[in-house]
């Protein structure tokens, strides 16, 4: 005997011909099945310059400002030099566009930080701390001028407060009063202090 479908409910063969349907619709509209999973993974799409890996690209040393010893266009403590990929490689520039580079083309502006800077010497700094700093130079020069007349009229605290100034202003502990950088030579000596933080990557160490 055969079977028999309820009232209102459709055949099997009608719902494999809706079920066909709808697939091939997809097809058509998306393009092959699998085709976005290849692109994305087999990495046929171009990728944008900045993406490089290291090796791939070279990039400029960053032109200084002889009286900030920064970066030129140090903005929000951040600067841009520019990047040249490697020679047969060919990746999206910084406007968008699909190149393929010679190694003599910049393909996109690799940022770099710089720090703030408003006329303060760090030698200037040190040096007056060490021959006046029992007048307050340092201080005054470096804008506390309470702190300063306080070792002005007390002689460097005795030379305690002018020994203790000095090796603070030397291990540059102790800066400009407006929060900016020392001016120092940018291919020179600096203190970079290292924090840790939550956010600090912690590597695993591994003993013999």
């Amino acid at each position: 005997m055969a079977a028999t479908w309820p009232a209102g409910t459709a055949a099997p063969e009608a719902l494999v011909a809706q079920l066909l349907g709808v697939l091939w619709f997809v097809s058509v509209t998306t393009g092959p099945l699998g085709a976005a999973a290849t692109t994305a993974v087999g990495g046929e799409e171009t990728l944008k310059c900045e993406d490089l890996k290291v090796g791939q690209y070279i990039c400029k040393d960053p032109k200084i400002n002889d009286a900030t010893q920064e970066p030129v266009n140090c903005t929000n403590y951040t600067a841009h030099v520019p990047c040249f990929p490697a020679p047969n490689i060919t990746c999206k520039d910084f406007s968008g566009n699909e190149t393929h580079f010679t190694g003599s083309e910049v393909g996109f502006l690799k940022p770099i930080s710089c720090r703030n800077v408003n006329g303060y010497s760090y030698k200037v700094a040190v040096a007056l701390s060490l021959f006046l700093g029992w007048l307050g130079a340092d201080r005054f020069y470096l804008g506390y001028p309470a702190l300063g007349l306080l070792k002005f009229c007390t002689v460097g605290f005795c030379g305690i407060g002018s020994l203790i100034d000095f090796i603070l202003i030397s291990m540059q502990i102790v800066g400009p009063s407006d929060g900016s950088s020392y001016i120092i030579d940018y291919y020179g000596t600096r203190l970079i202090r290292l924090s840790i933080t939550n956010e600090t990557f912690r590597k695993t160490q591994l003993y013999p």
